[in-house]
């Protein structure tokens, strides 16, 4: 539910800790004082959340500080505009300017300090694609590198899950990665379920870098998908949202829904 003080606008807010400096409005605000200041919608929620702060204890003037501080706050906050970006691959639009999908994933991926996510459904051309984020990984030993993968069952294929899964991470260290030090891989192991009916796959695109920056979108971890597909996805420096995504797969690997794959040594 969405609290009162946040529907209003930071102009909402000024006016009514103003007015309440000024001792034009007391606590608890009533519907006809509040007329002149906020929209029909909004009056109802603000006269119960003002009730309740009332029988809280709290005076006029600490709800028009509080009121204050909110503003102060909103007004601190970037521009929506600095906090998301719309990213792209495939051909450019005649008059719509996009940032590059492969540009922003190696961004990421070269500026990451602490740790990266990386969730993806296929992976082709990973020698390239991860090139970036091996060789950050080796510059940084303490930079916790996270993918989670998608490891598939052909149709009719009747291996054990097992075997899939460990000829996935050899084909995965040989063949995908390039870096010297290996990043920890989780899987679905419901994706290599012997009962298309139980079968799921790993179908999330997204990249978490330092829990303070993601990137969520369509584009696999492919060189197509990255350089040449049409794709679209949203790069956004909200740290809350970031830290969602962080906490929810480390939340799948935790509970063993995501499990880590073996490399043979």
């Amino acid at each position: 539910m969405t609290h009162p003080w946040s529907r209003l606008s930071e102009a909402d807010l000024r006016q009514l800790g103003g007015a309440l400096q000024a001792g034009r409005l007391t606590v608890p605000f009533s519907a006809v004082s509040l007329q002149r200041y906020l929209a029909a919608d909004r009056i109802a929620a603000v006269i119960a959340e003002s009730q309740r702060l009332h029988e809280a204890g709290m005076t006029g003037t600490q709800v028009a500080y509080l009121l204050a501080a909110l503003a102060n706050d909103r007004a601190d906050r970037p521009p929506f505009a600095e906090l998301l970006d719309v990213v792209a691959t495939g051909p450019e639009a005649p008059g719509v300017a996009l940032r590059d999908t492969a540009v922003v994933v190696r961004e990421l991926f070269v500026t990451a300090r602490q740790s990266v996510l990386a969730v993806g459904y296929a992976v082709h051309q990973g020698r390239q694609v991860f090139r970036a984020l091996a060789k950050r990984m080796d510059q940084r030993s303490t930079l916790d590198v996270r993918l989670c993968l998608d490891v598939q069952r052909r149709w009719g294929d009747s291996t054990p899950a097992e075997e899939l899964a460990r000829r996935f991470a050899e084909r995965f260290r040989t063949r995908e990665w390039p870096g010297a030090r290996l990043p920890a891989v989780y899987y679905d192991p419901r994706s290599l379920a012997l009962n298309g009916k139980s079968r799921a796959s790993l179908h999330a695109k997204c990249v978490v870098v330092d829990r303070q920056v993601a990137f969520v979108s369509s584009a696999n971890f492919t060189e197509a998908a990255q350089e040449r597909n049409i794709e679209v996805g949203v790069l956004m420096r909200v740290p809350a949202l970031a830290e969602q995504i962080s906490r929810h797969f480390q939340a799948l690997i935790e509970a063993g829904v995501l499990r880590e794959i073996c490399y043979e040594k």
